[in-house]
């Protein structure tokens, strides 16, 4: 279940050890769970033995808590890991500026993935196209013989479907089975059912199966969220209407620049995404099918463009949403094997693939309004290096307490932050 509540005030003023204890208890963690966060070798030479091939040892990242996220009526603290400063930051502000509203709502799909079976040298490639579909019936109840306990849960192939493409070794008969994976992100279930029927497709059709695999491209299992941001929860200056209408305007600009221009929209996303692989990384999903699939669907029957929209209701609130592929699961994977992601998963209190992929879609928002709000107002670079201090003294040479030391420094002076003011600055504070 989620937690009570994700308003987690000085969340960020205490110590790495006191948030975990913290998030234990509000999220009510096991003893287990809480080591796996506390101990940087989580994963063990044995399972990542297991998970791959050639194993040499393992690589950590930071794992980050965004908090003040209300979807769907329910608080999430929701789990990061990736390695760039200000993400979370800008996730968790922005996550409480729609709070006035109720926070973020979804709309998602059923978890419906495509299996795509390649059929070549057919005589009358229509035709074939013809008999598949007169025939989808009995292909449909072979794929779910193959996956009986999908079936008893709800899940199994729904519909088959099929087209024809030239391509440069001639035309193409495409057969796509639609398979509603339930929690499992799909593509073992998918896969196998393609490969079962892939002899039957070429005795209807007369011709010959190539590929059979899963399409990251999964157009009928997309995630939809959408939140409200008042003019008073935009502004920097208490609850100042008149600043936060300025802001909207900068943010929907900036929007339709994105919306307008794919050179910008490549970055417009990779920030979506900053938020959402980042998730998907902290609870073992395969965020480079995730990935694949966001930007797939960007230029889908369309210049690429944004992944979400921006615009102004009629008491001029900023309204915001993001439509996009979500391929997740619960079941298999990753998230049954790393300790970490087991964890992280028991933080966030999911228990279906539809909610994680809800929770992964509203950190996107959130994310991409950061970003906005920030190059429409100070600039993006300014908040950005204000937490990259640290790691910038940290390659000067500082040690220990002399980080936090020279990043107040710099801080508290204000101005441009380059590496050489890192470096005066930590010769000054080692002279004192």
């Amino acid at each position: 279940m989620p937690i009570e509540n994700s308003r987690i005030r000085g969340f960020y003023k205490l110590s790495v050890a006191e948030r975990r204890e913290l998030l234990a208890g509000i999220a009510g963690l096991s003893e287990e769970q809480l080591e796996a966060w506390a101990n940087s070798g989580e994963l063990d030479e044995d399972s990542a033995d297991r998970m791959i091939e050639n194993v040499v040892g393992t690589y950590s990242l930071p794992i980050g808590v965004a908090t003040n996220f209300v979807i769907d009526g329910s608080h999430y603290a929701i789990p990061f890991v990736l390695e760039e400063p200000s993400v979370v930051a800008a996730a968790s502000n922005m996550a409480k500026r729609c709070l006035e509203k109720g926070g973020f709502t979804s709309n998602n799909d059923d978890p419906v993935m495509i299996g795509q079976i390649q059929v070549v040298g057919c005589e009358d490639p229509n035709g074939a196209m013809e008999s598949i579909i007169a025939s989808k019936d009995e292909l449909m109840a072979s794929c779910n013989e193959v996956d009986p306990i999908l079936v008893k849960f709800g899940g199994g192939c729904r519909d088959i479907t099929a087209r024809v493409i030239d391509t440069g070794s001639g035309p193409m008969l495409i057969v796509h089975i639609l398979v509603d994976c339930r929690d499992a992100m799909g593509a073992n279930a998918v896969n196998t059912m393609a490969e079962t029927i892939a002899p039957k497709v070429e005795a209807i059709t007369g011709g010959t199966v190539i590929l059979r695999i899963i399409s990251n491209l999964a157009v009928h299992r997309l995630a939809r969220v959408s939140a409200v941001f008042t003019p008073g929860e935009m502004s920097d200056k208490g609850d100042d209407a008149q600043q936060g209408s300025e802001v909207i305007e900068g943010v929907i600009q900036a929007y339709h620049f994105a919306e307008a221009d794919p050179f910008r929209a490549t970055t417009h996303n990779k920030g979506i995404m900053n938020a959402i692989s980042a998730v998907a990384i902290a609870c073992g999903q395969d965020w480079r099918a995730i990935e694949s699939g966001a930007h797939s669907y960007a230029s889908h029957e369309r210049t690429y463009g944004s992944l979400t929209k921006w615009s102004k209701d009629d008491a001029g609130n900023l309204v915001g949403s993001i439509e996009l592929p979500m391929a997740v699961g619960l079941v298999g994977g990753a998230v049954r094997v790393h300790p970490a992601a087991q964890a992280n998963v028991a933080l966030l209190g999911v228990e279906s693939a539809d909610e994680l992929a809800k929770v992964m879609a509203a950190s996107g928002l959130a994310q991409n309004l950061g970003a906005l709000r920030a190059l429409a107002t100070v600039g993006i670079q300014a908040g950005h290096m204000k937490l990259h201090v640290r790691n910038m003294a940290v390659t000067a040479g500082a040690e220990g307490e002399e980080v936090d030391g020279v990043a107040s420094m710099l801080r508290e002076r204000g101005g441009r932050i380059t590496q050489a003011s890192v470096i005066e600055a930590l010769e000054e504070l080692r002279g004192n």
